[in-house]
């Protein structure tokens, strides 16, 4: 069985209590609904009924505790790859409402674009794509062995949607209040010769509170 999807989970709801965007900060683990919820997109992801070989995750603590319904449901230890985490900003560690009514603080929306706050799109793009185009390989290489299957990649919200308009050949520079990436979704993907297509996206977890992404 040769690889023939990539899945983009992203994490679930963190304890945030104090709302504040967490970006790469240590000691965001998820919540008691967030946990429920990695074991619905888990579920969903067995529930398609394919073959999941390959489980790779941010190295951030709740993108592993994310990881931990996949190992138990298919037996797979995540690979940790920090090529998937999510990116810097500059307004890591404040309530991000507060930090915009700050004149002081908008000099860094001067360029949305790139954006000026934060890891350049473009970066992003290219890393996540490095990132599935190994893991594809890799798992195409096994299935020479008999031994392919699925890829699964648990990772944030930027990370995932950037990777959406790349695959679209959409404009990276968005309002990140209308990215489609809810807690939990899963995005999933084909590769056809070095050619990535978006193939589906599913919501199997409800609720949650989407606070502290980037």
């Amino acid at each position: 069985m040769t690889a023939s999807r990539l899945h983009l989970v992203r994490h679930g709801e963190v304890h945030n209590p104090g709302r504040v965007l967490y970006g790469r900060l240590p000691g965001y683990g998820l919540s008691e609904a967030g946990r429920r919820m990695t074991w619905a997109a888990a579920e969903h992801v067995r529930d398609l009924d394919r073959a999941v070989t390959s489980l790779i995750a941010s190295p951030l603590q709740r993108t592993q505790e994310s990881a931990e319904p996949f190992t138990e449901i298919f037996g797979l230890v995540p690979v940790l790859d920090v090529r998937v985490i999510e990116p810097t900003n500059v307004f890591e560690g404040t309530q991000m409402r507060r930090s915009l009514m700050n004149p002081v603080n908008w000099w860094h929306l001067r360029r949305p674009s790139v954006p000026s706050w934060g890891e350049p799109y473009s970066s992003i793009a290219e890393r996540m794509l490095s990132a599935m185009d190994e893991a594809w390989d890799a798992s195409t290489a096994s299935a020479a062995q008999g031994e392919g299957g699925d890829v699964v990649i648990v990772s944030h919200q930027a990370p995932i949607w950037i990777t959406h308009l790349r695959v679209a050949g959409l404009p990276l520079r968005h309002d990140p209040r209308t990215r489609r990436c809810a807690l939990s979704s899963v995005t999933s993907f084909e590769r056809v010769g070095d050619v990535w297509r978006e193939v589906d996206y599913a919501e199997p977890a409800s609720g949650g509170i989407d606070l502290g992404a980037v």
